[in-house]
């Protein structure tokens, strides 16, 4: 092992999935402004029919690729070519590979970050923090009742006929170029696929706080109405990404920002 793999070494270190073992997770829910999701969604990405927001806090003790880390993320329902899958805004996490592999090889918003997550019996909860802003905490009481009425029939969680539970996420891959043009390359649109199988599951009321933050603006994705919680124990397993639609550089460029801070 050194700076310089074998080509036995990079075939042994190729995994067709990310698995993440006894992963727990918290992610809330909640109804924001439909000009809102316009505004943040990059072409050619279109608004769900719910303006549907949704953001976790996971603790991953044990990968695949031999990381231990935790993650936070936040997300907009969002449609391509007919689908309709969640765009990631940003992607906080506490390893530095974690943090460069997702950026570079799917696209994912990744940020180090100070992310802590706890659960006490039925109350479950976790925060982010970045250059001294705690912009996310969300917590929950696993009471199995969402917050409003509705919100199972808008959440949708269907599994899979394996029992999985299937989520689509929509990501932006690019990387900037130093001279006078913007992009090495033209910018994809990439569609990766995560399923979840949940050895735990509960549901609850959620609570949300987003904070004023210079370099994370989560609370730009104004909470309207908190919907529910729901509470993840088990194994994921992360798939791929697949380029899906090439994107005008032009177009793009007021939405190449979510992976630095720019303020």
């Amino acid at each position: 092992m050194g700076f310089v793999k074998s080509f036995q070494e990079i075939i042994a270190a190729i995994k067709p999935t990310g698995e993440f073992y006894d992963a727990e997770m918290l992610t809330v829910f909640w109804e924001t402004r439909p000009e809102i999701v316009a505004m943040l969604l990059p072409p050619p990405l279109k608004p769900a029919p719910f303006p549907l927001a949704m953001a976790f806090v996971a603790q991953y003790p044990d990968t695949n690729f031999g990381l231990v880390y935790k993650e936070s993320a936040l997300f907009l329902r969002a449609v391509y070519n007919g689908e309709e899958g969640s765009f990631c805004l940003s992607m906080p996490v506490t390893d530095d590979m974690a943090m460069a592999a997702g950026r570079e090889l799917v696209g994912l918003p990744k940020k180090m970050a100070e992310i802590h997550f706890e659960k006490d019996n039925e109350y479950v909860g976790g925060w982010t923090k970045r250059r001294e802003v705690r912009f996310m905490e969300i917590k929950a009481k696993l009471n199995n009742s969402f917050n409003t009425a509705e919100a199972e029939k808008i959440l949708n969680m269907t599994p899979e006929k394996d029992g999985a539970l299937k989520a689509v996420s929509f990501l932006f891959r690019y990387f900037p170029q130093p001279e006078s043009d913007p992009y090495d390359l033209n910018p994809w649109l990439m569609r990766q696929e995560t399923l979840f199988r949940p050895r735990e599951m509960a549901f609850g009321q959620a609570e949300i706080i987003l904070r004023e933050s210079k370099n994370d603006p989560w609370a730009e994705v104004e909470v309207v109405k908190p919907l529910g919680a729901v509470y993840t124990r088990g194994d994921n397993f992360m798939g791929q990404g697949q380029a899906v639609a090439k994107v005008d550089a032009l177009q793009f460029a007021p939405y190449a920002f979510i992976k630095m801070d720019m303020s």
